[in-house]
């Protein structure tokens, strides 16, 4: 039932500046144009043809890596039907509607003269279209439809799949997901940003947009919980996620990634370099483990170690010890300053702090699994072939932060410190 209300055209209005601004730029806008599709080398790969829409299709890529997994671990990735694809693409669409927590569902979807299908319509480009501006064309075509339950959403899109890979169905999950969320709940979850969800020039999506596609939450940042920096109360990641996020501005220091995202539920992380996301994931369950203590110790305890020395000077075990929640009165520090550096030589050695602190403590990831990663970008692959790339990875006894160049390693490292990983081909993968 197609929901045309008064307050629905004004929601739609506003989805578009929230999205894009005043001023939306044709050619940004046209980098967004773009289906769902399926690579012909990867049955169960998206492919991105321009820069801009992977901060939705790199989530929908995420999601339907963690249903797959979840739901045929061990089996291959390369024996699936595009029926079989197709079904899970609906599900990982209906998975990031569902995090909305909506009173119902706004479905858009975009209508041609010539529709035929209950919501779907011919895939040819009209003669309006290539005629006038693309940007108003669509909009003036834009419908919702509205849904009380999610399975009424997933029946819809499985008998009109070409809502979702013909021209414009990325786009119009974006509106649905802020349709169906809510403009007003959306932008006071980005009260303290003014800028559109699509960077206006670079049509990069924006960590608010990248947080809601992956969480429900338009929030700005990618720490856990809230925090309140200058007397603002800036928003955070509330609870461990689906599915994680990894991001190489961490090692850069821009911003620090919080347990929830870099700890998720299901072995599938996002990765994002200056201007592109990909996706990493891994079939060995044991990675979505929380952190154990002494894991969560040992990351604090390197944070303050950033060249990678195994080691922290003496004056900051009093911070180490208050951000690991231990024992950190001035006495007690001191004795245990002492105890730590028994040749006064003004440096604590990790190994040290490890034994003293948490004695006998194994870790919670094995020392040895296999990861895979997605580029939906054909440019980014070699032979322009849009594969999964699989490699071996290790966690070794002494950081290689120090050493490396590797900015897929880089990234990787802002979790897994001690990592080091031999891909199959022979080359690591590209973050952009």
């Amino acid at each position: 039932m197609s929901a045309g209300t008064a307050s629905l055209e004004r929601e739609l209005a506003s989805t578009r500046r929230l999205l894009w601004g005043d001023n939306v730029k044709e050619d940004v806008f046209r980098r967004w144009a773009q289906g769902f599709q399926f690579s012909t080398d990867e049955p169960s790969a998206l492919i991105q043809q321009e820069g801009g829409p992977c901060a939705a299709i790199a989530p929908v890529q995420g999601f339907l890596l963690k249903i797959l997994l979840s739901e045929t671990p061990g089996h291959s990735l390369h024996d699936l039907t595009s029926e079989k694809c197709n079904s899970l693409l609906v599900r990982a669409v209906c998975m990031i509607l569902s995090q909305c927590l909506a009173a119902k569902y706004n479905v858009a979807v975009y209508r041609k003269g010539d529709a035929g299908a209950e919501g779907s319509s011919s895939v040819n480009v009209s003669v309006e279209e290539q005629s006038c501006d693309a940007i108003e064309h669509f909009h003036r075509r834009l419908e919702v439809h509205s849904f009380q339950t999610l399975s009424e959403v997933e029946s819809f899109y499985n008998r009109n799949i070409r809502i979702l890979k013909d021209k414009y169905g990325v786009l119009l999950l974006l509106y649905s997901v802020i349709l169906s969320k809510g403009v007003e709940t959306v932008e006071a979850e980005l009260s303290e940003l003014s800028d559109p969800l699509i960077h206006s020039t670079y049509g990069y999506g924006s960590q608010g947009l990248i947080n809601l596609m992956l969480t429900g939450r338009a929030v700005a940042h990618v720490w856990d919980h809230d925090q309140v920096v200058g007397g603002l109360r800036l928003r955070g990641i509330e609870r461990q996620n689906d599915i994680g996020f990894l991001t190489i501005m961490e090692h850069m220091q821009y911003c620090t990634v919080g347990s929830f995202y870099k700890n998720p539920k299901h072995p599938v992380w996002v990765l994002a370099s200056e201007t592109h996301l990909t996706v990493l994931f891994s079939m060995e369950r044991r990675l979505a483990a929380p952190e154990t203590v002494g894991e969560s110790a040992e990351r604090i305890f390197r944070s303050f170690d950033p060249e990678g020395n195994n080691f922290i000077p003496s004056a900051a075990l009093q911070d180490v010890l208050c951000a690991a929640d231990l024992v950190s009165e001035p006495e007690y520090v001191e004795l245990m300053r002492r105890k730590l550096d028994s040749e006064n030589l003004g440096i604590i050695l990790l190994s040290a702090f490890m034994d003293e602190f948490f004695p006998g403590c194994e870790r919670g990831a094995p020392d040895t699994f296999t990861l895979h990663h997605y580029n939906g970008l054909s440019r980014s692959n070699p032979g322009g072939r849009v594969v999964y790339r699989t490699g071996r990875a290790a966690l070794l006894e002494c950081p290689m932060r120090a050493a490396t160049t590797d900015p897929m390693l880089t990234c990787l490292q802002t979790k897994w410190p001690s990592i080091d990983i031999v891909w199959d081909d022979g080359h690591s993968p590209s973050l952009n």
